[in-house]
């Protein structure tokens, strides 16, 4: 039963997704299972959002392909779904703008609802500040959150030079929050205590170890495809189906951009010497 003092979440994760492996939709129960287990929170979708090709990472084949392999794998969920929205664009989008994006849309559907729930009952539309945050999302009960899921990497990443605007680590972890999964031999909460940044939003800041571990990795899951090696109970079997039938992942397709700076790095070092 619904426990109207819960608050409501949605779980984003962004990422390559190249391609998708059976933990990064662990990483969305595992997520699930923690936040639910406190009692404050009721998690009631997930979404996954693969990057765009002008990420240029090396070995990143086509978003197309990535999105309808995410699709594939979430076939069998009747909670986590795919966005495409991401990967559609022409250029790298950062995440934060990702986030925002995905919480205008949650804000979209709230006031169709409200506006449904005022023809039903009569009730004034509830109000928005001048920050576009409606203020039903400014209280704990009754207000839905917009958190990003990651993996622990993506934490250490935070401290790469040039990779992510200390502005956007700000508003990522201090409006929306992170869950984040931890994986052996990973000391997050070491990430953490080192950034100031992290360490004034660590209570935006929500920490999963995963005990049953499993170390699938994507540039591994590759590496044996180049090779002809079986991938299956790594991946979902739609997927590996998929890159069967698409003839994906090469020698050649793993050296895609390989001589392009990452688009971040491209961005945020422009000017700096």
């Amino acid at each position: 039963m619904e426990n109207s003092d819960q608050t409501k979440v949605v779980l984003l994760a962004c990422g390559s997704y190249n391609p998708i492996t059976n933990i990064h939709l662990r990483m969305f129960e595992l997520a699930r299972d923690h936040l639910e287990d406190t009692g404050n929170y009721r998690v009631f979708k997930g979404i996954i959002s693969p990057v765009g090709d002008g990420y240029k990472k090396k070995g990143l084949i086509e978003a197309a392909h990535r999105i309808e392999m995410a699709k594939l794998a979430t076939e069998s969920s009747n909670w986590v779904r795919v966005d495409p929205w991401e990967g559609q664009q022409a250029e790298w989008v950062e995440t934060v703008k990702v986030l925002r994006h995905h919480y205008e849309e949650l804000l979209a559907a709230e006031r169709n609802k409200d506006e449904v729930d005022t023809v039903k009952v009569g009730k004034k539309r509830r109000h928005e500040d001048s920050d576009g945050w409606a203020h039903s999302h400014c209280g704990k009960t009754g207000m839905t959150q917009l958190k990003l899921l990651c993996g622990a990497d993506v934490l250490e990443s935070f401290s790469v030079p040039n990779l992510w605007k200390p502005e956007d680590i700000t508003e990522i972890v201090g409006r929306y929050g992170l869950v984040c999964i931890t994986r052996a031999g990973s000391d997050a909460w070491k990430f953490v205590h080192q950034s100031d940044i992290l360490w004034r939003h660590r209570k935006n800041i929500h920490l999963v170890k995963e005990w049953v571990t499993n170390e699938i990795s994507a540039t591994h899951v590759r590496r044996a495809l180049r090779r002809g090696q079986s991938v299956r109970y790594l991946l979902p079997d739609p997927v590996v189906q998929y890159i069967q039938e698409q003839g994906l992942y090469s020698a050649d397709s793993e050296e895609k951009n390989a001589d392009v700076v990452l688009a971040p790095l491209q961005k945020y070092s422009k000017g700096c010497n």
